[in-house]
């Protein structure tokens, strides 16, 4: 087996799972460096969101193992590997719909505190917490909307609120599954802009899923491609496009831009 680098924040090895006859996914091998973005593509059913829930611990692998910060979580429990530093963004937005936005991130950042179990005490008293609430509102330029009931949010600000809740549990590993979803064409620059801000200050690792190859191309340090369950093709934007199999598989399929 090949030596690992030190700085691998995540790692899969012949990663597999089935579905009855369909194999899902199919002996992937990743190795995501901290601190870097990476962004994997593919058509529909390649197997994308199903390593996600892998890696998430929502389905357990028929086969292979999964490493975070040098740890075998293989068989660890979904809440826990959140405990430990992986915090995903689904296709649907995921927030508490009937309290405000600030609610929505105190509460993932009272999770992560030492106040965690103390439900009754008065919030007011830990304005530590508070202020790191404002601070994840700020990154995604939601806080002027910080006293607004989650569910009247738009679209897209509901999607910015989970990547603040995603930043407000302190993740390491940031996944975003499609988090373009949904979203019309002049409305992807809000998110892009969000994601991009979290980006540039290298205080993450992300790993998105998404079928915009514009935003892809232009976010990512490197690209893996995944088809029929297997990975095709990993490396930088630039070599991925000009990657004849990738081209094949998916970039010259039309309505996948």
């Amino acid at each position: 087996m090949p030596e690992v680098q030190p700085n691998i924040i995540l790692r899969t090895v012949d990663l597999t799972r089935s579905f009855g006859k369909q194999i899902a996914v199919n002996k992937v091998s990743l190795n995501i460096p901290a601190g870097d973005f990476v962004s994997i593509i593919g058509p529909n059913g390649a197997g994308k969101t199903t390593l996600f829930n892998l890696i998430t611990g929502a389905l357990k692998p028929d086969s292979g193992a999964i490493f975070f910060k040098g740890q075998n979580i293989t068989r660890i429990k979904e809440y826990k590997r959140v405990l430990m530093g992986i915090a995903r963004c689904f296709q649907i937005t995921n927030v508490f719909p009937s309290i405000s936005v600030l609610e929505n991130v105190r509460l993932a950042v009272q999770a992560k505190s030492q106040y965690k179990y103390n439900l009754y005490e008065k919030f007011e008293k830990f304005s530590q917490l508070t202020e790191y609430a404002h601070y994840c509102l700020e990154m995604v330029q939601l806080i002027r909307q910080k006293d607004t009931i989650a569910r009247n949010l738009t679209h897209p600000d509901q999607r910015k609120l989970e990547i603040a809740i995603q930043l407000a549990s302190q993740a390491e590993l940031m996944l975003l599954d499609e988090p373009t979803s949904g979203m019309s064409a002049e409305e992807v620059p809000m998110i892009v802009e969000v994601i991009k801000g979290i980006r540039e200050r290298g205080q993450k690792t992300i790993f998105m899923v998404e079928h915009k190859m514009h935003m892809v191309l232009s976010l990512s340090d490197r690209v893996a491609v995944m088809n029929y369950g297997s990975l095709i093709a990993e490396g930088s934007p630039q070599e991925i496009r000009n990657n004849q199999d990738v081209q094949n598989a998916y970039l010259g399929r039309k309505g996948d831009s």
